[in-house]
């Protein structure tokens, strides 16, 4: 699924309110699941299933950024109007999943969709309940625990949170998705890490950086996982520079395009900036052209010019500021 879409159905479909595609911005991927037999009739309908919940996706997806363009024209749908007409389309998918599992109870694969179909449309205390029964079937499955660790790590009680991502580790130590969800809850939570743990602020920053390291490991060439360890940095007081710089110079040898790439140069002269290194960073903010950066390198290379003016030259080191990651979001299925 879509999990940016998932983002703005369900806000859309719980509040009817205008949305911003920018509120979501960190997309997320879920795990695929391999059918061990793919001419058994309940395993061809539970994926038929699947395919119908990706098309819906798809569907609504196409509906509201439609609808956006039309806005922009004076045209459109009422949030009312659109938000009843992808309820419509859910609904019948719903009814789908609730006759499928009526009739086979104890497909946990099942269970772990239709949880994450009810989460991306804002029902999550009912994602939780068939999240719980998937365990529940087969507490062997670490997706169950993932899911549910995320539940728990948006929702309360956070310490679940923390115990269930180490089950869901231990069950399958290569996934990297799962390190990945540990380590930003704990960063995030980490008053609540330091006593769960016994551990001060900074072994718990220690053990949310070793555990985006592991994901890296299992996974190194995805970019959104770098830039999370490298972001992880702006939060970390007192400043660990070299290790930032480090972690930004591997999410640019990761980098895919030329606006990620350029992307990197911004928080890279951040950080070159905040030591000192001006010359360093001068020459990161000239390579960054695109438009989509022009008011950050605006703001960037006025700070600059500001230090190189100043009688020290290149004036204090504070740490850069930077938003920190986002709550873990990526279910398993």
């Amino acid at each position: 699924m879509n999990r940016l879409l998932a983002g703005l159905l369900g806000a859309l479909l719980a509040t009817n309110q205008s949305l911003a595609a920018s509120n979501f911005v960190r997309p997320t991927t879920g795990v695929s699941v391999t059918v061990t037999d793919s001419k058994d009739p309940v395993e061809q309908e539970y994926r038929k299933l699947l395919e119908d919940d990706d098309a819906a996706q798809a569907d609504a997806d196409k509906w509201i950024k439609d609808n956006q363009a039309f806005k922009a024209k004076g045209a459109g749908l009422s949030e009312a109007t659109l938000s009843l007409k992808i309820e419509q389309r859910f609904e019948a998918l719903r009814k789908r999943y609730e006759d499928f599992l009526m009739r086979h109870a104890k497909h946990t694969r099942a269970r772990l969709a239709y949880g994450s179909f009810l989460s991306d449309t804002g029902k999550e205390s009912e994602a939780r309940d068939q999240w719980e029964k998937a365990r529940e079937l087969d507490p062997h499955n670490p997706a169950a625990w993932n899911n549910l660790a995320n539940f728990y790590g948006h929702r309360g009680p956070v310490t679940n949170a923390f115990a269930y991502y180490e089950k869901a580790i231990q069950l399958n130590p290569q996934e990297p998705v799962y390190c990945q969800n540990f380590a930003t809850t704990v960063f995030l939570f980490r008053s609540d890490a330091m006593d769960f743990y016994r551990l001060s602020e900074q072994q718990v920053f220690d053990k949310a950086l070793g555990l985006y390291r592991q994901a890296l490991k299992l996974d190194t060439n995805n970019f959104v996982l770098a830039t999370d360890l490298a972001q992880t940095y702006y939060g970390i007081k007192p400043d660990r520079r070299s290790e930032a710089l480090e972690a930004w110079r591997y999410a640019l040898k990761v980098a895919g395009d030329e606006i990620e790439r350029e992307g990197v140069y911004v928080h890279l002269a951040r950080w070159e900036m905040s030591g000192g290194q001006l010359a360093e960073a001068q020459a990161h903010l000239h390579a960054i052209t695109n438009s989509l950066y022009a008011e950050i390198k605006g703001r960037l290379t006025r700070n600059l010019a500001a230090k190189q003016a100043s009688p020290s030259g290149a004036g204090t080191n504070a740490t850069p500021t930077a938003p920190a990651p986002g709550p873990a979001a990526t279910e398993a299925k």
